[in-house]
């Protein structure tokens, strides 16, 4: 994976995640900046299971261009764009047709599963991640 390509998820939208408006539920669009998230971290090697830390999300954002709905065929940019001492933060665009729909953040700080506490990224994570930071959308990389 190079660190200048975010990582695409391409995936449709569900009835059951849309409203009585017919488009997709605001809260909905964070299943699908998770679901982009978990596969970006798997096809790095990364798995939250069964690990000594956690990701809680401390801030999440989400912003929509134009309508998605019921069965449109969306894909989900997720970039890091930010990678702290213990906190990261992953950017989201999410394109319908090829026009920007969706766009959006989330930041997560790493815990102690057991102490709850905040903590350093652990190095076999950040050796992981250093490769594909990325500059944030719009800006040169």
């Amino acid at each position: 994976m190079n660190h200048a390509e975010p990582f695409t998820l391409q995936t449709r939208v569900g009835f059951i995640d849309t409203d009585a408006s017919g488009r997709i539920h605001n809260t909905a669009m964070f299943r699908y900046f998770e679901a982009a998230e978990t596969e970006f971290m798997r096809r790095l090697g990364i798995e939250y299971k069964g690990s000594n830390y956690l990701f809680p999300r401390v801030h999440v954002e989400c912003d929509f261009v134009f309508p998605i709905v019921y069965d449109d065929l969306v894909c989900v940019e997720i970039s890091l764009t930010k990678l702290g001492n213990s906190s990261m933060r992953f950017d989201f665009r999410t394109f319908k047709s090829g026009d920007l729909a969706a766009k959006g953040a989330v930041v997560m700080v790493c815990v102690d599963r057991t102490t709850q506490n905040s903590i350093t990224i652990p190095n076999e994570l950040r050796e992981k991640l250093e490769p594909v930071l990325s500059a944030q959308p719009g800006e040169d990389s």
